[in-house]
């Protein structure tokens, strides 16, 4: 089944006319999530033979970027779920098969979702303050907090990692949720609402020894899990954005058609109009070229070496520029009406601002890139 198939017009159009209710009520998009389920969305990465969709991860990402032009909101809660798919998938095509029970999990139904941002923890998966105390059986008990915990409502499955103070190591599995893993319930933000993203607290949750899946040292390493992760998670969050981008630059086209001057001319003979909408048109068209580039090369398993980093911090980096400014964009063109509550450009204007927040920012991207032409900074 093709994208467009699945993610049809008129599925969209349905998702897309729930996400006011959804933002205005700081709820969960709970119809969309059902619906998606009930298509078999959360398995596009499982093979046909076991149920799934079959798809690619570069399919994976696209549908992303569709569903995104309708509801940010949802694509973003259903991405922490495909993240952890794209991440087994990445490494069972390069022959690592650590994971392969992730995707037998969803097979099975399981709903993921990602645990791994701390609150005030700039080093992302390098450090952890989450204390992880292994057992004599191999069972690792986890305690700390983790935010921005998508999907909160529907998760069954929390892929965490946390710091082994005995051994200095940084453990990485899963665990269930259950009543030590609790939820704050602290959703309450300036747009992607529905995403219902809440901080999650950790009070001595268990990890089985079979879902502890990797132990790694602290700092920076070469672990194909590391790049699985930052691959899969960069490429579809950036997605999101893409998807955002692509509706501004439909809204603006939208606005030039209707809009006429006080003389009765359209503003589609405004050439400053036409100017900025040009402009939108441009940074997405690099932009879609980007993406499709990155997440080709990644589906093909062609070997950038050092450049790869770059690459995804760079496509994460500039989906959110676009974003933004294509949104910008799209307010200059609107017009006063985009002001009002309860507008799309209006949740969209609100929405796109979470591109600031997410990782990579625009100065790790920056110092990435940096470190790859010239080398990294002398201590």
């Amino acid at each position: 089944m093709t994208i467009e198939e699945l993610l049809g017009d008129q599925l969209l159009e349905r998702i897309r006319a729930r996400a006011a209710e959804y933002d205005a009520e700081n709820s969960f998009a709970t119809e969309d999530f059902e619906e998606l389920v009930g298509l078999g969305y959360l398995k596009a990465l499982v093979p046909e033979s076991a149920g799934g969709l079959g798809w690619s991860f570069e399919q994976l990402v696209l549908a992303q970027r569709r569903l995104a032009t309708a509801a940010p909101g949802t694509a973003l809660a259903i991405n922490m779920h495909q993240v952890w798919a794209g991440v087994a998938y990445l490494l069972a095509a390069r022959g690592d098969m650590r994971l392969n029970m992730v995707t037998d999990w969803i097979t099975d139904g399981e709903v993921m979702a990602f645990g791994i941002s701390e609150p005030g923890n700039d080093s992302v998966l390098f450090d952890s303050n989450t204390m992880a105390d292994t057992a004599a059986d191999g069972s690792v008990a986890f305690t700390g907090t983790k935010i921005f915990t998508s999907l909160s409502p529907a998760f069954t499955r929390l892929g965490i990692f946390g710091k082994d103070e005995q051994t200095g190591e940084l453990v990485h599995g899963f665990v269930a949720r259950g009543e030590k893993v609790r939820s704050l319930g602290d959703w309450n933000t300036l747009g992607m609402r529905a995403s219902q993203s809440h901080t999650t607290k950790l009070e001595g949750a268990i990890a089985p020894a079979g879902w502890v899946h990797s132990r790694l040292p602290v700092g920076p390493n070469a672990d194909p899990l590391i790049f699985a992760i930052f691959a899969s998670f960069l490429t579809l969050t950036a997605s999101v954005y893409v998807g955002m981008a692509e509706r501004a630059v439909e809204l603006s086209q939208n606005a030039l058609n209707k809009r006429t001057h006080q003389d009765g001319s359209s503003y589609t003979q405004d050439v400053r109009a036409r100017g900025l909408l040009a402009q939108s048109g441009m940074r997405m068209l690099s932009l879609d070229a980007l993406q499709r580039a990155v997440a080709s090369d990644l589906e093909s398993r062609v070997d950038h070496g050092e450049g790869w980093f770059p690459r995804l911090v760079t496509l994460r980096t500039l989906a959110g520029q676009t974003a933004r400014e294509n949104v910008e964009t799209a307010g200059q063109l609107f017009g006063g009406g985009g002001y009002f509550r309860g507008s799309e450009f209006e949740r969209l204007y609100r929405d796109v601002q979470a591109s600031w927040y997410h990782p990579s920012n625009a100065a790790s991207a920056e110092n990435t890139v940096a470190s790859w032409l010239v080398g990294p900074l002398e201590s």
